[in-house]
Order: structure tokens, then C-alpha cells, then sequence
């Protein structure tokens, strides 16, 4: 399996839950080698989740992959070798798997198929980027994408690829059901990303603001990685959201669980998502979520979320207000949204790989 990263050693930070939950369950029945481009600077192997990582390194990435790969099949035979995510990772393994003469997999569940010019996002903004994409996407033998609005892209580009999304670790993120919200308090709202320009938080905030002008009650957790260097938390002073609007950093999963539970709507705000993986995260402990259209939000609006066009804060403040207001609603689309979640769990995922695998031998 070549990654990106999200293996890493500590297994708690710098990792990506639904991937580890992936690795776990595929390791149960298979010996699973995993190849992490960027995980650290250096090369160094570990193990992790019941497989062996083996992390590349940040010179020379693509060539040492590819040789990494080629040594481990000659000491022991691969049968298959999947990427999770195009770009880098899906040249790697469709290189590897030509070399190789065997079967190779492509999960596609990031930006690699779009581009928006306006922030230097996407896998295809140049003719080197389409031109990899174009030749990756049809040198596998099977292509898969984490939700339908990724499969509308492939389509558009004449690749037929299935739908699996990357579900929840159920052992170690247990499903809950939805609470009914205590209306003497403010109303808890989170929102759990990187700052960074993809997921557009000047958006967010703009709603924030608009709620604010209608009167409503908030408090909000901000859950993530600052990409931005403090641009966003200056953004909400200037707004007057600093004593509505808490910037926690990264959390790790232990800490990230309380403050999940204590919200009554998850709020997003991406231009892009395959994804995003905190809403199945939310979705499974009885949060449902508001958000722009992309990804699942998009495929599970509107019974299992509340969507809105993407940039447009007043309607995300309209939508977050209207789940607010109604009870019955938020609590109906909360328990649509956790059956879902737990029937497309990271069992379910694993299972669906594990299909693909054998149909491929």
C-alpha cells in the first residue's frame, strides 16, 4: 500500500484514524506492506496497525519507492499494490505494478482530479499534473474513490471506477447515539480541519458573523493544524468572534472525542472534499453536520446533512440556524446520518478491498 503519510510511528499524531483502521483490518488476513513517501524526512521502517511501514524519504522520493517496492517483491512475491490517493502515490504504484506484471489499485480521495487556480489547489492545474493523472488512471487495473461526487469526476474523464468510502474504526471511535440539545446554553457548534485555504474558514467565519447579527447563542471549537499562521485567528477578532470562537491546534483522537460529543452540529466549509472524514466521525457519536457541497456532505444531503453552495456563508448561516431551531430535524438527520456511518464503517471498507483484491486473482 503506498501512502503519502499518515503512519506514523506514534500512532496517535501526524496519523489519519480511517486509514490506520483500514491497515488493522487488511493486516488481519494479509501480510501488508506499507510504503509512506513524507511520513519522515529520513528512511526508516517501523511497525504499525499489524503491518510493516517502510517510510521513503523526502530525496529521491519516487525512485526509492519504486526500488523499495522492488526489493520487497523479490524477498517476497507482492500479489497486489494498492495507492490511497493519486498524484505521487498513484504513479508510484502504477510504475511499480507495470514493472512488476502484477495487479495494481488506485483509491482516489483528495484533490488529485481538480484544480482551483485561485489558491494553487488541485492535482491538475498543470498539463504535467493531467498529463500524470491521464496516464496513472488508465495504467491500473482498478480505480476507486471515496465518495460519488469523485466518481463524477472520473466519469467525466472516462475512467469507471467504484465507490468505497474510507469508514470509521468502530473498536477504537465507538458509535453513540445523538443527545438531544440543552437549549439553557449556547449552542455547540465544531468544526475540525487544517487553516488552510481549501477549506476556506473565511467562510465559516463569515457565517459565524451572520449568525451573530441574527442574535443566535454560539460557541465553536476550531479543531486543526494553523497553515496559515495565526491569518484565520486575526480574521475573527477583526470580526468580533474572539469570545465566540475557540482555535484549539491539532488534538489528538483521545481529546478530540469530548469536544465532538459536547456539539450539536459539526460546520464545514471546504471548496473540496472527497471526504471529509469528520463528518463519519461526527456522523457515528450523533452529530450531524452543515456544510458546503462537497464530498459526502453533498451525496448525504439532505437527509443525513444540510448542504449549502459552496462560498455562500449567508445560506451556511441559514442552514445551521434552521437545525438549531428545529429539534426534531437535527435529531432525525443525526440518526440518518450514524446509521450510514456505522454500516459503511472501516469493516465495510476493508471488505470491499478485500473483494477487489480477489476478483484481480
Amino acid at each position: 500500500m503506498v501512502v503519502p503519510g499518515g503512519v506514523d510511528r506514534s500512532g496517535e499524531y501526524r496519523v489519519i484514524p480511517a486509514l490506520l483502521g483500514l491497515i488493522e483490518r487488511l493486516s488481519r488476513h494479509n501480510d501488508v506492506q506499507v510504503i509512506a513517501l513524507t511520513q519522515e524526512s529520513e528512511p526508516a521502517a517501523w511497525d504499525l496497525a499489524g503491518a510493516r511501514i517502510h517510510n521513503v524519504g523526502i530525496r529521491h522520493t519516487r525512485l526509492r519507492a519504486v526500488r523499495t517496492i522492488y526489493e520487497l517483491h523479490q524477498a517476497r512475491r507482492f500479489d497486489v499494490i494498492q495507492a490511497i490517493w493519486s498524484g505521487n502515490c498513484g504513479l508510484i504504484a502504477a510504475a511499480a505494478g507495470r514493472l512488476l506484471g502484477i495487479p495494481s489499485l488506485i483509491h482516489v480521495t483528495g484533490g488529485e482530479l481538480v484544480a482551483i487556480p485561485d489558491i494553487g489547489y488541485g492535482g491538475v492545474q498543470t498539463w504535467r499534473g493531467r498529463l500524470r493523472e491521464s496516464w496513472v488512471l488508465r495504467s491500473v487495473s482498478t480505480v476507486t474513490a471515496t465518495s460519488a461526487p469523485v466518481l463524477e469526476l472520473l466519469s467525466r474523464l472516462g475512467i469507471a471506477a467504484q465507490r468505497v468510502p474510507l469508514g470509521v474504526d468502530l473498536d477504537t471511535w465507538p458509535p453513540r447515539e445523538p443527545v438531544r440539545r440543552d437549549r439553557s446554553r449556547p449552542a455547540r457548534l465544531i468544526h475540525v480541519a487544517s487553516l488552510n485555504l481549501v477549506k476556506d474558514q473565511e467562510t465559516l467565519l463569515r457565517a459565524l458573523a451572520e449568525l451573530t447579527k441574527s442574535g443566535s447563542a454560539f460557541e465553536m471549537d476550531v479543531v486543526g493544524d494553523d497553515t496559515l499562521h495565526g491569518e484565520i485567528q486575526t480574521l475573527a477578532h477583526r470580526m468580533g468572534l474572539s469570545g465566540k470562537v475557540r482555535f484549539r491546534g491539532f488534538l489528538p483522537q483521545r481529546e478530540l472525542r469530548p469536544l465532538m460529543e459536547a456539539a450539536d452540529l459539526m460546520v464545514h466549509s471546504s471548496r473540496h472534499e472527497a471526504g471529509p472524514a469528520v463528518l463519519l466521525e461526527a456522523a457515528v457519536i450523533g452529530v450531524p453536520t452543515v456544510g458546503t457541497s462537497v464530498g459526502h456532505i453533498a451525496e448525504w444531503a439532505p437527509d443525513a446533512c444540510l448542504s449549502v453552495p459552496i462560498g455562500d456563508w449567508v445560506r451556511l448561516a441559514a442552514a445551521i440556524r434552521t437545525l438549531l431551531d428545529d429539534e426534531g430535524l437535527r435529531l432525525r438527520i443525526a440518526a440518518e446520518a450514524l446509521m450510514r456511518a456505522t454500516l459503511q464503517d472501516a469493516d465495510f471498507t476493508a471488505a470491499r478491498f478485500g473483494a477487489l483484491y480477489a476478483q484481480l486473482l
